[in-house]
């Protein structure tokens, strides 16, 4: 499936709205709430067995994704703020709050879930900034640039990404 072009186009979830997604392992859609088909744009169909990375804007950082995968896949409940691309090529900004799903019987990791709700746009006005910066040094210097500098930004605030993003 093409990805859309991003058009300078927002979204808005309301305050009481939620998505909801469930993947598998790989982060394939197993799941969509009916208001998270809807702000994608995308069919159930086109949704599901999709990689969730399908909704991923270009503006958005790796280095924070490769945070999210790295804090879930060990077993650790990650927040996070993320602009989304919609198929349109609308954007829309969440809070997501992801978490691992276990098996009952063996206790070990079978899928990931997802829930996002609207972000505080206070606090999303100074994930912007910082957001651009990750992204610019990831298109000069990759991965590993973007790494360094939120490792370093972590550090100079003393706190891991987590106590960053719940303290905002």
């Amino acid at each position: 499936m093409r990805r859309p072009s991003p058009i300078d186009r927002e979204k808005f979830l309301k305050d009481n709205e939620i998505l909801v997604s469930k993947t598998d392992l790989k982060g394939k859609i197993t799941y969509g709430n009916e208001r998270f088909i809807e702000i994608s744009g995308y069919s159930e169909e086109e949704l599901l067995g999709a990689p969730h990375s399908i909704i991923r804007h270009p503006d958005m950082p790796k280095i924070v994704f490769k945070v999210l995968w790295d804090g879930i896949e060990a077993g650790n409940e990650v927040r996070a703020y993320v602009k989304n691309l919609a198929k349109d090529g609308s954007f829309y900004w969440v809070f997501a709050t992801v978490t691992p799903s276990y098996d009952p019987k063996s206790g070990k990791i079978i899928g990931y879930f997802s829930v996002r709700r609207a972000p505080n746009r206070e606090k999303l006005s100074l994930i912007e900034p910082l957001y651009r910066e990750l992204l610019s040094a990831e298109k000069g210097g990759g991965m590993k640039a973007s790494g360094e500098m939120i490792t370093k930004f972590l550090e100079e605030k003393g706190v891991s990404y987590d106590e960053f993003i719940n303290t905002l």
